[in-house]
């Protein structure tokens, strides 16, 4: 039940940042079933109880697999669905507690959280670059004939 309750919540706040984001409507249901994608995984690898750093990395590879497939079939660029999709993962918070601790002057904590920070936003660069580097089907042209321009 938790786990549905993750993905309904994931997808809903995908969406919102899908629609603050501008992107076209015909987008909205599949940019939402990406973030909830992605969400749940990272959800339930955290359940698993795999450390944070290395379930960003396992959430962003469907994450990112869906991305592509929905750009090929909706016909849009894969950043719509990318973007809007990887915006639950991102590491928001130890962000902003970096900044904190900066401007506190914990110079070890803010090490600490930065430290964090840096592993879960390469974690989810090195899941996207993986998927997005694999060879993927183009979709075919309904054409019988070469373009002669």
């Amino acid at each position: 039940m938790e786990l549905l309750r993750q993905l309904l919540l994931g997808g809903i706040g995908t969406l919102c940042f899908g629609m603050l984001f501008g992107i076209p409507r015909k987008c909205y249901l599949a940019c939402a079933a990406t973030g909830a994608v992605g969400w749940v995984t990272y959800e339930l690898a955290v359940m698993l109880g795999i450390g944070a750093v290395t379930a960003n990395l396992l959430a962003a590879i469907p994450l990112t697999l869906l991305a592509r497939i929905f750009a090929v079939t909706l016909k849009a660029p894969v950043t719509v669905f990318l973007l809007s999709g990887i915006f639950p993962l991102v590491p928001g918070a130890g962000i902003y507690y970096t900044a904190y601790y900066f401007i506190q002057n914990d110079n070890l904590q803010m090490a600490a959280s930065a430290a964090d920070t840096v592993k879960i936003a390469a974690a989810l660069a090195i899941g996207i670059s993986v998927v997005l580097g694999l060879p993927f089907p183009r979709p075919k042209n309904n054409r019988t004939t070469p373009d002669k321009n």
